[in-house]
């Protein structure tokens, strides 16, 4: 058997996609994937996705925001970057670890135009969805 690949999963505040991305690789790829997530300037769990995610029964409700320096000496296999701000603020990651940015729409900044609390669900609906869509194809989808 293989051992597993090491991701952490970066965004700027580690409070939606990377948390979603940490919740859906935990749920799917738990067998080829040992996953983290953290941002560089962490704010909290967004609710909205916490509450998106519980409705696929996903519960990340325990997950904390973590900063990404907390996470230095852990000898990660891959970073993926799911924002752009992530991508350039990156810190460096000593030895043989990956970078890969895969971004993703911010959906708190969409909600920001939503006329309804449903619309704004639906922002943060699909962003979860393309989010399962990249996780569910770990680690074939990013090994060179």
């Amino acid at each position: 058997m293989s051992p597993k690949v090491k991701i952490l999963f970066l965004c700027t505040g580690n409070s939606c996609r990377s948390q979603m991305a940490e919740a859906w690789a935990k749920e799917l790829r738990s067998d080829a994937v040992e996953a983290w997530s953290g941002g560089v300037a962490p704010k909290g769990l967004d609710p909205l996705a916490v509450k998106v995610m519980a409705e696929i029964r996903i519960d990340m409700s325990g997950q904390v925001s973590k900063h990404v320096n907390t996470l230095l000496d852990i000898p990660f296999d891959y970073v993926i970057t799911l924002c752009g701000h992530a991508q350039e603020t990156c810190p460096f990651f000593p030895g043989k670890t990956k970078r890969i940015h895969q971004g993703f729409d911010d959906p708190s900044t969409l909600a920001e135009r939503a006329l309804s609390e449903e619309e704004t669900l639906e922002h943060y609906r699909r962003i979860r969805d393309e989010i399962r869509g990249f996780v569910e194809k770990l680690p074939d989808n990013i090994l060179e």
